[in-house]
């Protein structure tokens, strides 16, 4: 994101400049047809491709898109608009040598933490993003998520689940943050409780 540059909201075709819908709601969308194991690679391209452009690139008399295009154009679209990929950060020892890379955990699931992430949003600017569906852009909304003070439920949640314990912690704050990371895990074999 370049404050200097205008929002995405276009893709260039075949010399043909065609508008595609941004809306943060659209493009969690399509994070959910992204997570279906059931459809094959070309299905998720063509309704990645389906909710961007309204369903104008599958019209047979607008011809958008060329169906033997469709993922090598949803491939790009996704890359250049849309990825939430950090750039790889590689850590150097005093000699210059690459370290070993860490495990990483998963700290945030934008489905599983929607109410906290609503709420954090209430807290902080005062969106209400139901109100904002449809409207706000992708690019404002994982600028203001990124950017949420540490006073927020979604940023204490993410601090719990990031949580090491410390030689330096008493064993209640261990025992405590322990029950926290349990409660707010987002590790699927949890058993519900019912």
């Amino acid at each position: 994101m370049k404050l200097n540059d205008r929002l995405l909201n276009a893709y260039e075709y075949n010399g043909i400049e065609y508008r595609i819908d941004m809306a943060f709601d659209n493009v969690l969308d399509i994070f959910d047809v992204l997570a279906d194991d059931d459809l094959s690679d070309f299905d998720k391209a063509n309704l990645g491709l389906l909710y961007l452009f309204d369903g104008e690139h599958l019209d047979p008399e607008r011809a958008t898109i060329a169906p033997e295009d469709a993922v090598e154009t949803w491939n790009d679209i996704f890359e250049n608009y849309i990825s939430v990929a950090d750039k790889e950060v590689v850590d150097y020892d005093l000699q210059g040598n690459p370290m070993p890379k860490k495990a990483t955990k998963k700290l945030i699931d934008i489905e599983k933490d929607a109410e906290f992430i609503y709420s954090s949003f209430r807290q902080a600017y005062r969106i209400d993003l139901f109100d904002e569906q449809g409207k706000m852009h992708w690019h404002k909304f994982q600028a203001l998520l990124n950017g949420l003070p540490e006073n927020t439920i979604f940023k204490r949640i993410i601090q719990i689940r990031a949580w090491e314990p410390s030689k330096h912690e008493s064993k209640e704050y261990k025992k405590s943050m322990s029950e926290l990371q349990e409660i707010y895990s987002l590790e699927d074999d949890q058993e519900e409780v019912e």
